[in-house]
Order: structure tokens, then sequence, then C-alpha cells
């Protein structure tokens, strides 16, 4: 089915596990640990529901399939259908938005140019860009003479439609310069996670985006791979999202285990889900997602059909 439905499932999959135990603490989650996918729960939703996390990454992909490129506006209409018409929801009903994303969509409404429309504030840096960023990896691997400039150029702007303050966009840079190096399949786990993160503190140094402090955590990956569950955090802030992601893709060795360390980690569940599982549907692939899970995700066909289509 090709490498693109491989991190794209990922990210419904582990989508759909967070949706019933969103906002519950770690300590409540502990009592009972999800090793299924479960229903209802947080959002009264079926087993099997995703949330925005993968309605705008389903959106994002969409647009750059049928336009074959990157149209700024197209990706806020489709953000905007989303939205205001349910399109792009597994089930036609649009839940828990985010502030941010919701205020720029309506920003855009009313005539902002779309890389306008995302806010700038250091309040803005929820993980709402960063969930729905991963077909721009895509984009940018069918493309292999674009610089790094161009790559980072299109990531932040893709970023800024919701969320233009840079610790979004150095989150969602990155994203996805880990994810190019475990779409390569040149590389293992940790060494693609590695490289990526070296690519990105060295773009940024060199370009003096101060905010880069911000994920030096990141920057040494053996101290931040032992660090205890206890050290890291699973709020909706984009630096934690991003932390908690990798930290779990980094103290497991398949996609089941990562996303099931990710949701369990409490708070804002179905987007680190999404984030991880992500990057491990790339690493892992389709096949290695449990059937029954898979099977379970609701409009499962849908999204094979769009990730079947041909990307240039």
């Amino acid at each position: 089915m090709g490498k693109i439905y491989d991190g794209i499932i990922g990210v419904a999959v582990g989508d759909a596990l967070g949706v019933p135990l969103e906002f519950r603490s770690r300590k409540e989650i502990s009592q009972s640990p999800v090793i299924v996918m479960q229903g209802y729960g947080t959002h009264h939703q079926p087993a099997g529901t995703w949330s925005d996390d993968t309605s705008l990454t389903l959106a994002l992909l969409d647009s750059i399939i049928k336009n074959q490129s990157i149209n700024y506006v197209d990706i806020m209409n489709k953000f905007s259908e989303w939205l205001l018409y349910g399109e792009y929801t597994a089930t036609g009903e649009v839940f828990d938005v985010g502030n941010a994303t919701s205020r720029a969509i309506m920003n855009y409404g009313q005539g902002i140019d779309p890389l306008k429309c995302g806010g700038i504030s250091v309040y803005d840096n929820g993980n709402g860009s960063l969930m729905r960023i991963l077909p721009i990896t895509y984009y940018i691997n069918s493309k292999p003479n674009i610089s790094t400039d161009e790559q980072m150029e299109i990531v932040h702007n893709v970023s800024s439609l919701t969320h233009r303050h840079p610790i979004s966009l150095i989150g969602c840079g990155i994203y996805v310069c880990i994810a190019l190096n475990l779409l390569s399949k040149e590389m293992s786990l940790i060494k693609g996670i590695k490289r990526g993160i070296e690519k990105a503190f060295q773009y940024y140094s060199d370009h003096k985006w101060k905010d880069i402090t911000t994920y030096i955590r990141l920057k040494d990956l053996e101290y931040f791979a032992a660090l205890p569950e206890n050290e890291i955090k699973s709020s909706g802030y984009v630096v934690d999202t991003l932390e908690a992601a990798i930290w779990c893709l980094l103290n497991t060795n398949s996609y089941k285990s990562c996303v099931l360390k990710a949701v369990n980690l409490g708070e804002d569940t179905d987007t680190i889900g999404a984030v991880a599982g992500g990057l491990a549907g790339i690493y892992y692939g389709a096949d290695s997602i449990p059937k029954k899970w898979v099977n379970t995700v609701l409009k499962r066909q849908d999204i094979e059909e769009l990730c079947n289509k041909n990307l240039l």
C-alpha cells in the first residue's frame, strides 16, 4: 500500500487509542492501563474514532495530492470544511477543537492571508500544528533536490496556518527532520531520531533561532532516553508533546508498545498517540500495527484510498 499509508494509519490508530482517555491523569490511567482500543470515555465516541489530529492530517494530505503542490489557500479551505461542515471526520461530528486552530480558521474566514492566520503569542504554542504536519514529510521526500532551507520554509509555512510562534515552527521542523530519516529506511530508529534532531539543531542554530533552546533536552539523546517517566510531561504544549512522543519511541521496540506507552502517559493522549504513532508507523510499517486496531479504525478504507493516490 506504500509508504504514505504507514505513517498516516499510524497517526489514526494512535489518535483513536487516545481519544477515550483524553484529559485523564497519568495516575488515574495507571490504575487500569490501556492495552486495547476502547470506545466512549472522555468524548463518548465509539471505538476507532479519531479526532482533529487525524482529520487535519487527512485534510492536508488530500490538498497536497489533489494540487500536487503546497497550496496554502486550498489547505485552509479544507481545514474550514472540516471545522464548519465535518469533512475529514470519523463520524461527521467535529469534537475537541483546539482554540488556536479554531481562531486561525475563523481568521481565514474573515479574509486574513493564510500565512498570517496562526497565533504568534507564546501562549499559542499548543500542539495543533505538530499533530498534522506529517504529510509534509511525504511531499519533501518526493522532491530530492529541495534544499534544507526550502524544506524548512515549507514546514514553517504549513505550521503558520494555525500556529506561527517560533516554538511551534521549530517543533514541526524537528519532527519532519526525524520523519524524513525514518522514511529513508537507511538507519536504525535511534540513529534516525538522533540525526534528525542534529540536522534541526544545526539549521536553527545557523539561522539564530534562539527558541531552539526550548528543546535542549533532546540534544543529548542518550540522557533524554534514560529519563524516568515522571520527567516526561504529557500536556498539550508542543514541546511536551514532541518530547513525549520521542521518549516513547526511544523506550519501546514496536508500534504497539510505543503508542500504548504514549496514551498511558495521560492528559493529551490523542495527540501524543498520534504524533508518536506517525513516526512509529513510518519506522515499523503498517503491517506491524495490530490488525484488530486497524480494522476498528473508522473510515479505514477512506484513509487507504487517499494514501494510495499518487503523490507526484
